[in-house]
């Protein structure tokens, strides 16, 4: 089926009603036994994933009948449901609250990711922040803006290009092996800045806004990645896999680099990955 401005307007409408009724009444309020980990201790999972996930689920099967769900939470219960990304016609990758380890300690700063794709290409992206109420969208060849509940938008767009010694970036080494982990974080002060805010949604939302020149990523789940590749590209970014190949939403690893254009992408892979 096609997906357009009309089926972009329909995801975000539903993304933001379920993130203002499953997420936000849970913000700062959260017991102890509604945090819980599930890799390990820098792996969390809160009720608020998990009621807002199964209400996306629904609710994007009831406007696209057939369509495949990818979750984070239910890809967690079973890896298996990461295939169904190569199934039917249209599948949606969905992360429910991006920066999960933020929104446990009762820091604003977090998001909902619902990319849809299809035939294995990403084809809208909706990245919503539930504290400012304001979703970041984007359609293939037709740009990326802010909208506000009132309609109104704001477009964006990638940073100008500058010198690598200039570039800021937002570096996820944490999930780097060695040695890999070790060169990037020595070669770090290469940039003029480098940080990590815990939270692919907000890191997306600012290198599309031209707030920030870089991202670098090694692990690579379609519901951190899809629809932040997507807002990035048409904000005027360049992105491509640490090798150089192009990213596509069926991608686990290989990391990522985005930057405004090719120059600085050549230019962020030999600063940070080359000894």
């Amino acid at each position: 089926m096609s997906f357009g401005a009309r089926e972009l307007a329909e995801v975000a409408a539903l993304v933001r009603t379920v993130a203002q009724a499953e997420i936000m009444p849970r913000f700062r309020g959260l017991d102890a036994g509604a945090v819980r980990t599930k890799t390990g201790p820098l792996d969390l999972v809160t009720d608020a994933d998990e009621a807002a996930e199964a209400r996306l689920t629904e609710g994007l099967a009831r406007l696209f009948p057939g369509c495949a769900v990818v979750g984070e939470e239910a890809a967690a219960s079973d890896e298996s449901v990461l295939d169904r990304l190569g199934t039917g016609d249209l599948a949606f990758t969905v992360d429910p609250v991006d920066g999960t380890a933020n929104f446990a300690a009762g820091l604003p700063l977090f998001g909902t990711m619902v990319a849809a794709v299809a035939d294995g290409e990403v084809v809208g992206a909706v990245i919503y922040d539930p504290v400012g109420d304001d979703s970041a969208l984007a359609l293939p060849g037709q740009g990326a803006w802010i909208e506000r509940p009132d309609g109104s938008r704001v477009p964006l767009r990638v940073a100008e290009p500058v010198p690598v010694a200039a570039m800021t970036a937002m570096v996820s080494w944490r999930f780097m092996p060695q040695p890999r982990r070790g060169t990037v974080c020595c070669n770090m002060p290469r940039l003029a800045a480098v940080w990590d805010m815990r939270c692919a949604a907000h890191q997306y939302r600012m290198a599309a806004g031209g707030h920030v020149h870089a991202l670098v990523y090694e692990k690579l789940m379609p519901w951190d990645h899809a629809a932040g590749w997507l807002l990035h590209q048409e904000a005027g970014g360049f992105a491509a896999r640490f090798d150089g190949s192009a990213y596509r939403p069926a991608h686990t690893g290989g990391g990522l680099i985005c930057a405004p254009d090719e120059a600085g992408w050549q230019a962020v892979r030999a600063a940070l990955l080359e000894e």
